[in-house]
């Protein structure tokens, strides 16, 4: 009898140790099941605990920069690299250039975010990006000289041959009465100071013609002009009537400063007279010494500097308006330079523009119309 409660004992501890045993293993079991689910889940990202210890990771692509074919030639290296040098300063982030031979490659890049800035757009081309794109926004424009908006303005020209100009008189001045059938040079129908201004004031002046744009993007028998010509960039269009191939052109003071230089008269005025200087950068070097006159000057709303937000933080966006529109900036001598020491060139002359400042997209609104 008393063995047999003593098996009984031992048996019960028996049953009582295995039940131990099975509860400790499968805790094991499903402890590990737990922290392998969560190691998944960490790698995975997918926990509030990972993204907690990670945080958001900084962008470090680089910022890409697009310019118009006027700023995409040699002459303006150094300004390029300038620009380049001040967006990583402000961003810390490596920046790319894509330089262009077309103002539609400039306005696609910046409205599809191919590329994050577009430096020296013009009114019109930033009008089209933003009709694409409405995100895209203006980063800062080129001031006058007081560094406000007042009179931050450029000046679209209608230019001829200096030995030509006689033809253009209208008693002491000049007017455009007789551009209708010459050959006419353009510089893009994206550009503002290139196209749109300067057809405008021909289609106002010949008023009982009943023009619009499209009878003069086209030249011929029956057409406003002989022939029609781009020049796909200022510079462009300016060669067109240094080599001949044109009798009248449109371009901008702005960008054939760094080509040209007034001879007679004051600048952009009617009757004033540039000439090619020495030392001028191709492919102007083949006319250094050719004169052209001035006989139209249209006043235009400096050019809008661009950004798409699609590759930039917020706080990105503010560091680069901060440090663009600084005295920094504005003392810049690559980028404002000083006109009034001989040989000097940069982006802006700093006698008309004083540095950098933020503006709307509502200014361009006259544009639009």
């Amino acid at each position: 009898m008393q063995k047999n409660k003593i098996s009984i004992i031992i048996s019960s501890l028996l049953l009582v140790a295995i039940s131990i045993m099975i509860v400790g293993i499968a805790a094991c079991t499903s402890n590990q099941t737990e922290n392998t689910t969560a190691a998944k889940n960490a790698e995975n990202n997918n926990t509030p605990a990972a993204q907690d210890t990670e945080g958001p990771k900084a962008n470090t692509k680089p910022i890409v920069v697009t310019w118009y074919p006027n700023e995409s030639s040699n002459t303006h290296d150094q300004v390029r690299a300038e620009v380049g040098r001040l967006i990583k300063q402000a961003t810390g982030r490596e920046v790319e250039h894509k330089l262009t031979t077309d103002y539609t490659i400039a306005i696609e890049a910046i409205a599809s975010g191919s590329a994050d800035i577009a430096i020296a757009m013009g009114a019109v081309g930033y009008i089209e990006a933003k009709d694409r794109n409405p995100e895209i926004d203006v980063l800062f424009v080129n001031s006058d000289e007081n560094w406000k908006l007042d009179g931050a303005k450029y000046f679209a020209w209608l230019c001829v041959p200096a030995e030509e100009a006689d033809q253009y008189k209208s008693g002491d001045t000049y007017s455009i009465d007789n551009i209708k059938g010459k050959k006419m040079s353009f510089v893009s129908n994206s550009s503002t100071s290139g196209f749109r201004v300067p057809t405008s004031s021909i289609i106002s002046h010949f008023a009982g013609d009943n023009l619009d744009e499209d009878k003069l993007i086209e030249g011929g028998p029956g057409m406003f002009f002989s022939e029609v010509y781009f020049g796909g960039s200022h510079q462009g269009s300016a060669v067109n009537l240094l080599s001949g191939n044109a009798d009248v052109a449109a371009f901008c003071d702005i960008e054939v400063q760094p080509y040209v230089e007034a001879k007679t008269g004051d600048e952009s005025t009617v009757g004033s007279v540039y000439t090619v200087r020495e030392g001028a950068d191709a492919p102007f070097d083949q006319y250094v010494g050719r004169d052209f006159t001035i006989i139209a000057s249209t006043p235009v709303f400096n050019g809008p500097n661009v950004y798409n937000p699609k590759n930039l933080s917020a706080e990105e966006i503010k560091a680069i308006q901060d440090l663009f529109t600084s005295e920094e900036v504005a003392s810049n001598e690559i980028l404002f330079y000083d006109d009034s020491v001989e040989g000097a060139v940069g982006l802006y002359k700093k006698s008309k523009s004083y540095g950098f400042v933020l503006t709307s997209d509502s200014w361009y609104d006259p544009y639009r119309k």
